[in-house]
């Protein structure tokens, strides 16, 4: 992007406009006026749109939370913005409509795009990637979405654009993480340094004439830390929690002028208030008090650029560098980027560490100095002469920490380039203290993939924080591993020993390795089990579920602990039934003799007394069928659905009743999954229960489930609550039961409104984002059920994502801004053009030129709908005919995506 040298002025201006003489603000609810940004005139061919900043995510609204500081950048600082969104979030709820699948995609992009357009972003770029369902499963997300893929059109996407600054989500595997937004964001991390690698996708280069581009740095969104106060001071006093973070914040109660003065945290608000099929059309409106509004934050992931002091305040300081120069900075597109050979740091031991340095514009007396800390070592030269002008310098240096290294302590290494007369600047990287020997759980499957991928993309620190977790059932035995990395230099030997809190035993507590190689990795297993069964499971035990153990690993000179925790799941014995219950909604005690399952405890959402919501269930089985009966008491009954929007159970009242055959899933892919409805909306047929697969092996409906049954219970006059009873044949499982360790769970959704959104959620084994995390579900026993191998059925996915060709918003935004339909190569400018439109009362012709064959999608859209649309594969020139039911709408226009090969370009034509 064209560089902004003047920021300086204009932000001292703004900061003493908005405390001293404020702009008159518009009354505190009253919307602001605000319509949908016009597109610009259309591109030159072969020119596309010039970006400044990009947020990448997965699903329109998961940029909701960042438009006040997009809005406030654009508006005082001509920061242009756009957007990339994985997918178009078909897979998500509706609270509006029945609309679903494509449909329902195409209507949150609308939603995406108006509520952007608050901010004055004007570009999205959908990759028609599918949203499936949800999941905090990366691996999955990356399996569904296919990663070359995506990420291909990602870093098309920046080559094209060229923003400076990327935003994206958390890409760590941290608990209860959507894994499409991990997903993203860990793609968004690889496009950073991928896009500016030309061996990374080279064809884009040789065969679409783009070049790499150099993508200044990537933030996280959010921080995690104190602030001294809110206001404007919230830019200046905050204090990251990890103290090596590097975390800059933006005040949200700047006032926009373009908006009626209303602040931007409210315009914020307002725009949030656009994505209404998820139910936010009411949401509340934040502080206009400016001494009680907070700020936007952004963790920094890496850079390429010296960045401010991040207390540096005036709402800019994470530009400062990238797309502003910082008062006394290095001219813009000037480049410091320290890369540590390891991440590790031994005490003792040296570490290289590379600082790249790059210039737009030659730099004289230039050199670089590393700050590294109190009692560090370091060597070197850094002295650089003229930096040329597109030429790469790497300047090494040696840094020996000293003898004494705190073991997990994150560690800031600065480098600061200084010049004769071009200004400084400073730009960083963290190191981790690391014992020759590190002893770590064995981590969760999708934990480990995580970790392996952080090492490849040298981006550690973003693993550095992620809790090591294993379950063990109540009263269970489990194995536990422990795997050794040698860090050091020298071959290893000594012992590691489990230590475990008071209620858990381990066979044999110290266990020892002998012979570990540098660079080797080992590990050693321990048998533990919870041998006090009183101990409370789930977040119902202290510190939310985590029991606390340390990892104790010997070496030669010493030892270093190593943190982990437990995770205790419940666990329930299922009897046999007798005969087998009639589903009738009834539960009679002769048909259920087991265990009565609390499900009342909350793991999400508004804390609630047990007259609102709580619960129990009880089990028994047959030779072919798991019999549930749930006894639910509640105080309001939250909307009733039509039958036929029996789906997407967090939006009223209903049950979740999750199995894992095996007891071993690492995401729900494989497992079963229902959501139980007490009724519906159909009285010809007495307003029956209904139940539909939920984020499972199978979504969907009955055809999903065949021999499934359910029945229900609903009290009246008054109300207080339901009773469901269901049967789950075992042959609609994805898996043959182990009956020695079933997975289980349940989940109560709990409404009080009639705005289609729950408010509590409680159930059995309960953590933050369990309905996702099978290996944290309850442990089911079915003594005398005939155990069976394994056979699982492959996943069925949703086949239901929107393409872009398809998107008339999309194929009209490509019409000006140069940049293909779905991140896809661009077509050539000639090889398809309107060539003439003609108009009747009763149709529209379109003739179409076109040099090479494809397939071309017509529609005449009016700004809100499609009028009329027709598709044809095209060899030649062709008209195309597109009959009209009624008056053509003023301001239509006649819209054209066409694709060949998997290339795109869309075109525009208004009616006149």
């Amino acid at each position: 992007m064209k560089w902004r040298t003047t920021a300086t002025i204009a932000m001292c201006g703004l900061l003493s406009l908005g405390l001293a003489s404020p702009v008159q603000a518009g009354s505190k609810h009253s919307s602001p006026k605000h319509s949908s940004p016009k597109p610009p005139p259309p591109a030159k061919p072969g020119k596309a749109v010039d970006l400044d900043v990009m947020f990448i995510g997965a699903h329109p609204d998961d940029e909701a939370g960042q438009l006040a500081m997009l809005g406030y950048w654009n508006e005082y600082h001509g920061m242009k913005a756009g957007v990339i969104t994985t997918t178009r979030g078909e897979g998500g709820g509706n609270a509006t409509g029945l609309e679903e699948g494509p449909e329902l995609g195409l209507l949150r992009e609308d939603e995406e795009r108006k509520a952007v357009g608050w901010a004055g972003i004007e570009n999205i770029y959908n990759l028609d990637a599918l949203d499936f369902w949800y999941t905090a499963s990366a691996p999955l997300t990356e399996e569904v979405w296919g990663y070359q893929e995506t990420l291909s059109r990602i870093v098309r996407v920046l080559r094209t654009t060229k923003p400076e600054v990327i935003l994206t989500m958390n890409p760590s595997a941290t608990q209860g993480n959507h894994g499409n937004h991990q997903k993203a964001a860990m793609l968004a991390v690889e496009a950073f340094y991928a896009a500016a690698d030309p061996k990374a996708f080279p064809e884009q280069i040789k065969k679409e004439g783009l070049e790499p581009w150099r993508v200044s740095r990537i933030f996280q969104t959010g921080g995690s830390g104190t602030t001294g106060t809110n206001g404007p001071a919230c830019e200046t006093t905050f204090t990251p929690a990890e103290a090596s973070n590097v975390i800059f914040g933006t005040w949200q109660g700047y006032e926009s002028a373009r908006h009626d003065g209303n602040r931007w945290n409210t315009v914020q608000t307002w725009a949030r208030r656009e994505y209404v099929t998820q139910g936010w059309g009411n949401s509340a409106f934040p502080t206009t008090n400016p001494a009680n509004i907070g700020c936007n934050r952004l963790t920094l992931i890496d850079t390429r650029t010296p960045y401010p002091a991040p207390n540096v305040g005036a709402g800019t300081g994470a530009l400062q560098g990238a797309n502003l120069r910082a008062p006394g900075g290095l001219p813009l597109g000037t480049e410091v980027h320290v890369r540590p050979q390891n991440w590790e740091a031994l005490a003792g031991q040296p570490l290289r560490v590379d600082t790249v340095l790059y210039a737009k514009k030659a730099i004289t007396g230039a050199k670089v100095t590393l700050d590294v800390p109190a009692g560090w070592k370091v060597t070197g030269n850094g002295n650089v002469g003229t930096l040329t002008p597109g030429k790469e310098v790497v300047k090494s240096f040696t840094v020996t920490p000293p003898a004494q290294v705190t073991v997990g302590e994150r560690f800031l290494i600065n480098a600061t380039l200084t010049s004769k007369k071009d200004g400084s600047g400073t730009s960083s990287a963290r190191v981790q203290g690391t014992a020759p020997v590190r002893g770590t759980l064995e981590p969760l499957e999708e934990i480990a993939d995580f970790r392996e991928w952080s090492v490849r993309n040298k981006t550690q620190q973003l693993d550095a924080l992620i809790e090591s977790l294993l379950n063990i059932p109540s009263g269970g035995t489990r194995s536990v591993k422990v795997n050794l990395t040698n860090h050091g230099t020298r071959v290893q030997s000594g012992t590691v020993k489990l230590n475990v809190p008071a209620g858990f035993t381990v066979a044999q507590q110290q266990l020892a390795y002998s012979g570990l190689q540098p660079g080797a990795r080992t590990s050693v297993t321990f048998t533990v089990t919870n041998s006090d069964t009183s101990l409370p499971t789930a977040n119902r035990a202290p510190d939310n579920g985590a029991y606390r153990v340390g990892i104790e690993t010997s070496f030669s000179g010493g030892s270093a602990i190593e943190p982990g925790a437990f995770n205790l799941v419940p666990t329930t014995t299922i009897p046999r039934a007798a005969t087998a219950p009639v589903v009738d909604g009834h539960g009679h005690d002769h048909e259920y003799t087991g265990e009565v399952i609390d499900i009342s405890t909350r793991w999400e959402g508004t804390a609630a007394p047990a007259s609102d919501i709580s619960g129990t269930a009880q089990f028994t089985y047959t030779d072919d069928a798991l019999y549930g009966v749930f006894n639910i008491t509640d105080d309001v009954l939250g909307t009733v659905l039509p039958a036929v929007d029996c789906k997407r159970p967090r939006r009223n009242d209903n049950i979740e009743l999750g199995i894992d055959p095996r007891g071993n899933s690492a995401n729900t892919s494989t497992v079963f999954n229902a959501a139980l409805f007490p009724t519906t909306i159909d009285p010809a047929n007495g307003n029956p229960p209904c139940f539909a697969r939920e984020r499972d092996n199978y979504q969907g409906g009955p055809e999903t489930a065949p021999g499934l049954e359910i029945a229900s219970v609903v009290t009246s006059n008054p109300y207080t609550g339901y009773r469901i009873e269901v049967k789950i044949p075992f042959s609609v499982l994805p898996d043959a039961i182990d009956p020695a360790r079933m997975g289980l769970n349940i989940l109560v959704n709990d409404s009080d409104t009639q705005d289609l959104s729950s408010q509590t959620r409680v159930g059995w084994s309960t953590w933050s984002g369990v309905r996702a995390d099978p290996w944290r579900w309850g442990n089911a026993v079915l003594p005398g059920l005939t155990a069976r191998p394994s056979a699982p059925k492959a996943p069925i996915m949703p086949d239901t994502a929107v393409q872009s060709v398809d998107s008339p918003q999309t194929i009209l935004q490509s019409s000006w801004d140069g940049v293909a339909p779905g991140g896809y190569a661009k077509l050539a400018d000639n090889t398809v053009k309107i060539k003439k439109v003609t108009k009747t009362n009763s149709k529209v012709s379109v003739e179409l030129k076109v040099k090479q064959s494809g397939t071309a999608r017509v529609f005449i859209w009016d700004g809100e709908r499609v009028v009329a649309q027709t598709t044809a594969n095209l060899s030649k020139d062709r008209t195309l005919v597109l009959p009209l039911s009624g008056a053509l709408p003023a301001g239509s226009s006649v819209l054209v995506s066409y694709e060949r090969g998997g290339a795109t370009t869309g075109l525009a034509q208004q009616l006149r």
